[in-house]
C-alpha cells in the first residue's frame, strides 16, 4: 500500500482517530469503534494508528489517549500505536515518559508518543486540567519537550537537577517510544527542528502556509543522535466512498458539525436534511477535506504529500456511520495498493 510523491519515495498511510461520538450513540460505543477501526486498518496495511486528546467535548470521546493506546495495542499485533497527541503543556514530562515507557515495555517497538502544545480544550478546561492555580506559560513548552525526550531515554540534559539522580521507569532495555512533535504552526515546527525530532504537521487544522513551514523545518533541522535526518508526516482530513456523490453525502454530516462549532455529537445524515449547511458559517480556518471516490482521494492525498515533501499521510476520517468510516479507509488503502507490482 505504497505510492509516493515521486517514483523514488514511498508514501505511507496511517490513521488519526479522534473517537467521534455519533448522534444517538454514546462515548462507550465511540471508544469501541476506535478499537474496531484499529483492528480493521491493521489488516488493511496501515502503518500506524494514532488517537487524539480532547477534553470537555460531547462529540469526541478520546480524553485519555494513554489508556486507549493500551487497549488498541492489546487488540492488534503489528500496527504502530500512539498519540496524536498528548497535550504536553498540561502534564509533567516525567509522568508522561513513565506512562509511555510502560506502554513500550508491554508492546515493544510499537509505541509512538506524539506531543503537542495546543490545549485540546477551551480556556476554562485548561484551568481544570492545571495542577496548580494556573496553566503553565506557553514559553515553558520547549523545556518540557527537551526534558521529555531526556526522560524517555533516561538521558537528561546535564543541566537538569534530576540528571543521574532520578530514573524514568520501567528502567528496562526496551526501545523507548518514538517521539514526534505535532504542529499546526511555525512555532511548534521550529521546536521539532531545534531538538532534532520528527514532525507531524496537522494540515487539516493549520491556518498558515504548511508546505513553507515544513520546508523551513527541513532547512533548519538540527540533526540529533537518534534522528540524523528530518522526518515529516502530515495529518489530512479525507472521506472516500464508491462514488463522489456518496462521499459528499457522508461529508455533509461533518460540515454541519463544523457549522455548529464542533458542539455536540456528529450529526446524522437525517440531521443534515433538516438543517441545510450555510458555507459562510462553517468554522473559518478549517481546511477543506479531501472528499470523493477512490481515484479522487488518492490524487488529492498524493498531491498534498508532494506539496509538503511528506513521506507519510496520517488520515483523519469522521463520519456519522462507523461502517462508512471503515469503508472510507478501506477504499483509500485499496486505491494505493493498486500501484503495487
Amino acid at each position: 500500500m505504497t505510492t509516493g510523491q515521486n517514483l523514488l519515495v514511498p508514501l505511507r498511510l496511517s490513521v488519526l482517530d479522534q473517537s467521534p461520538i455519533p448522534a444517538g450513540s454514546s462515548a462507550a460505543i465511540a471508544l469501541g469503534n476506535s478499537i474496531d477501526l484499529a483492528r480493521q486498518t491493521e489488516a488493511m496495511g496501515y502503518h500506524r494508528y494514532w488517537v487524539a486528546e480532547h477534553h470537555n467535548s460531547r462529540g469526541l470521546a478520546g480524553a485519555a489517549p494513554e489508556i486507549l493506546i493500551g487497549q488498541i495495542a492489546a487488540s492488534t499485533s503489528t500496527i504502530r500505536v500512539g498519540s496524536g497527541g498528548v497535550m504536553l503543556s498540561h502534564y509533567s514530562p516525567y509522568k508522561v515518559a513513565e506512562t509511555f515507557r510502560t506502554l513500550a515495555t508491554l508492546f515493544p517497538e510499537r509505541i509512538d508518543l506524539g506531543v503537542g502544545r495546543a490545549p485540546g480544550s477551551d480556556q476554562i478546561t485548561m484551568y481544570a486540567l492545571a495542577a496548580g492555580d494556573h496553566p503553565l506559560p506557553v514559553d515553558t513548552y520547549p523545556n518540557q519537550l527537551r526534558d521529555l525526550d531526556g526522560w524517555l531515554h533516561n538521558d537528561l540534559h546535564s543541566d537538569s537537577p534530576f540528571a543521574g539522580r532520578v530514573l524514568a521507569l520501567p528502567a528496562s532495555d526496551c526501545e523507548a517510544p518514538e517521539l514526534w512533535v505535532l504542529a499546526s504552526s511555525a512555532g511548534s515546527a521550529s521546536f521539532a527542528a531545534h531538538f532534532g525530532l520528527p514532525l507531524s504537521f496537522a494540515d487539516f487544522i493549520a491556518v498558515g502556509d504548511g508546505p513553507a513551514i515544513c520546508e523551513a523545518y527541513r532547512s533548519q533541522y538540527q540533526p540529533s543522535e537518534r534522528h540524523p535526518e528530518p522526518r515529516l508526516s502530515i495529518g489530512v482530513g479525507a472521506i472516500c466512498a464508491q462514488s463522489g456523490a456518496e462521499a459528499e453525502r457522508l461529508a455533509s454530516s461533518v460540515r454541519l458539525w463544523r457549522q455548529r462549532g464542533l458542539a455536540g455529537p456528529i450529526p446524522s445524515l437525517s440531521d443534515v436534511d433538516d438543517s441545510p449547511i450555510d458555507p459562510l458559517t462553517v468554522m473559518p480556518g478549517r481546511k477543506p477535506m479531501i472528499v470523493g471516490d477512490p481515484p479522487t482521494v488518492k490524487e488529492g492525498l498524493t498531491h498534498l504529500a508532494s506539496a509538503y515533501g511528506a513521506e507519510e499521510v496520517v488520515i483523519v476520517s469522521i463520519t456519522w456511520d462507523h461502517h462508512a468510516r471503515v469503508e472510507s479507509y478501506r477504499l483509500i488503502a485499496d486505491a494505493f495498493a493498486a500501484d503495487l507490482p
